[in-house]
């Protein structure tokens, strides 16, 4: 004999009551966010969020004979400003994916917000990933936020994703030509 509170159960799930909260959506930064771009590239911020707008994805090029950094960051929490107050994503949260292109490493860091809550961490280091090279194919992974340690060491002090202000892209020695294109980058909220 079934019990009426188990059909009562299998009603809900199966219609879709126990699904996931729909106050956490998954957020796409390529489609929402404004990027920011500094250091030796081809492009300027006006024309990485313009091809952004129009093709859908976001495409960087080293200049030629680079000299220093490329760093291509996007708050979590869509602003016009390259700094703002940090995002409390929820304990649900466990990833962010990646659909991406690179002909060299880039590392990704996770910046968090300043203890007075009005802005990001400047300076010093970050929570970090690898995000390896992947000249020929886009290439789409899943990086768990645990994996996001101080200075990228087992060690390190692990990435507070309740005070999660935004993600650095940054190709810490281009050469010349090197391209990255992102066509997503999806926080698991």
């Amino acid at each position: 004999m079934i019990r009426f509170p188990f059909l009562i159960l299998v009603l809900f799930i199966s219609c879709g009551f126990l699904s996931k909260n729909p106050n956490h959506k998954d957020i796409n930064l390529v489609e929402s966010n404004t990027w920011f771009i500094a250091g030796p590239a081809k492009e300027t911020q006006e024309t990485i969020n313009l091809i952004r707008q129009k093709e859908g994805i976001i495409r960087v090029t080293a200049q030629n004979a680079p000299v220093g950094e490329i760093e291509l960051n996007v708050m979590i929490t869509a602003s016009n400003s390259n700094d703002g107050p940090a995002t409390n994503l929820s304990d649900t949260s466990k990833f962010v994916s990646i659909t991406y292109k690179s002909s060299q490493l880039i590392k990704i860091q996770a910046r968090e917000g300043n203890k007075e809550g009005t802005g990001c961490v400047h300076g010093g280091s970050h929570p970090r990933v690898d995000l390896q090279a992947s000249p020929e194919k886009f290439t789409t992974i899943k990086i768990p936020w645990s994996d996001f340690k101080q200075d990228g060491l087992p060690d390190g002090k692990l990435l507070d994703i309740h005070n999660l202000c935004k993600l650095n892209f940054v190709n810490y020695n281009p050469v010349s030509g090197a391209l990255l294109e992102i066509k997503s980058v999806i926080v698991q909220n």
